[in-house]
């Protein structure tokens, strides 16, 4: 396929999406299920290609990360879809009364959805849930670094839907601008902020609103009295699934001074305890490409250079790989080990960058003072951690940082809660998606209004006199 292609893919649901503005629930519901039943026919498939596009990434992994994920979305969105498709009973302000109104909720048209490579399954396919829901036709661009994966979802697809409902366009980078610049009713677009600010700039030839899941430096903030040990578990877990390559992966840590070495030790038994072996292991995922490994390591040897002491937590370095992962062979170079960096400052790249990979730099702080002002410092995170026993120490930190989500004493969770939103601000992307704000954000909510045979408006008319003062008057002493 190239670029050219995507026009008459686009003009046929585009045109589908013309003809049929009303989209009947069991319409809706009959195209969800299908989605439902791909994942349950070839839920293993997709987790085989997931694998070869990885080099090491297990099964477990993509059921527990990707399909477990839609699955749970499905669920909820058939069980609430018939009460967030109904028109919304508005009550009619006095004067506008006895008129009747309500909020109709519509299908856009055709949503376009370019996805990520880390979570190649769930975050291509969790949007398009939500907006096959709203009634909408979907085309969907999967990332050129999952070729195994996009290549299945495009002949999945193909079984399991007619072009003009749901198809999926593969390609390179070239490919990703030119859909991104199609007239879309509305676009999806899942990745990092510098690709967003491109993908934003295309849309907007056409006024086409988007919505964008970005990143950034995610923060965990560990307070004095929380227990380190279940902290320093948890923020491991959020850091190292998928090693890293997690777009609400806590990025780094701010921790009371003088507990870094406490805080090391109880990393490293975190780690130990999730991943007793790194090369080999097929739970943990390999980076998903020789460039970006290079690029991590880059960053850890430059905050070397400047000062920063770096601390490799791989349980049982230099071990020769598991010989039940001999299959895996193809990523096992990719394995990086997880790594902690102490005494990281502003100047550093990792700390700079969104790291994306299983690197955890560590900041220490005399007060929470200073903690939030580095947070508020920086662009509004993605996700913000909070570690403590305080209620009015977390709801401090909740008044005063700005963040796409929260999870406290926990790290990811808040995303699969599905009656959160979930979304970025600022630099980390707007709008969001999952749940009801999911099936809202693909709709446009039309207001109507119908007028009552005994309106009253007919005072309101010219010419204006005093019965038009008298009214008047009576109206702002109702108002």
């Amino acid at each position: 396929m190239t670029p050219a292609d995507l026009r008459p893919l686009f003009d046929a649901q585009y045109a589908a999406s013309r003809a049929h503005t009303d989209v009947p629930l069991l319409v809706r519901r009959e195209r969800l299920l299908r989605i439902q039943k791909l994942l349950d026919e070839h839920g293993p498939t997709l987790a085989a290609a997931v694998q070869a596009d990885f080099g090491v990434r297990s099964q477990r992994l993509t059921e527990v990360a990707d399909m477990f994920v839609l699955r749970a979305l499905l669920s909820h969105t058939l069980r609430h879809l018939a009460r967030w498709a109904k028109p919304q009973k508005v009550r009619t302000p006095l004067h506008l009364q006895p008129a009747r109104a309500w909020v109709q909720r519509q299908p856009l048209g055709v949503v376009g959805v370019i996805s990520p490579w880390n979570y190649p399954v769930q975050l291509a396919l969790a949007p398009v849930i939500a907006a096959l829901a709203a009634g909408n036709r979907v085309m969907l661009k999967p990332s050129e670094l999952t070729p195994h994966t996009a290549a299945q979802l495009a002949l999945l697809a193909a079984q399991f839907f007619a072009p003009d409902e749901f198809c999926v366009v593969q390609g390179d980078a070239a490919m990703a601008g030119a859909f991104a610049a199609l007239p879309f009713d509305h676009l999806v677009f899942t990745g990092s902020t510098a690709v967003g600010r491109k993908v934003a700039q295309a849309a907007a030839a056409h006024l086409t609103p988007t919505t964008l899941e970005l990143g950034g430096k995610s923060p965990c903030i560990i307070d004095a009295d929380c227990d380190l040990q279940d902290a320093a578990l948890k923020i491991a877990h959020g850091k190292l699934l998928n090693a890293g390559q997690t777009c609400i992966a806590p990025d780094y840590v701010l921790l009371p001074r003088g507990r870094e070495a406490a805080f090391a030790e109880a990393y490293r038994a975190a780690v130990a305890r999730l991943f007793p072996r790194i090369v080999g292991n097929p739970d943990y995922a390999s980076i998903i490409s020789p460039r970006h490994i290079a690029r991590l390591r880059s960053m850890l040897q430059q905050a070397q250079s400047q000062g920063a002491e770096v601390h490799d937590m791989d349980p049982a370095p230099g071990a020769a790989p598991h010989a039940a992962s001999a299959v895996l062979d193809g990523g096992m170079g990719r394995q990086m080990s997880p790594t902690l960096v102490l005494g990281a400052t502003a100047g550093m790249q990792l700390m700079q960058e969104e790291i994306f990979g299983p690197i955890l730099p560590v900041i220490a702080y005399e007060r929470l003072d200073d903690a939030i002002a580095h947070i508020n410092g920086g662009p509004r995170p993605l996700a913000l951690y909070w570690f403590g026993n305080s209620e009015a120490t977390r709801d401090d930190v909740l008044h005063r940082t700005v963040s796409g989500g929260v999870t406290v004493n926990d790290t990811l969770v808040h995303i699969a809660h599905d009656n959160l939103p979930f979304g970025g601000v600022g630099d980390s992307g707007w709008g969001a998606y999952h749940g009801e704000p999911g099936f809202l954000r693909f709709c446009h909510q039309k207001a109507v209004l119908v007028q009552s045979r005994w309106s009253l408006g007919a005072l309101l008319y010219p010419p204006y006199g005093a019965r038009f003062d008298r009214v008047m008057g009576l109206l702002r002493r109702w108002l």
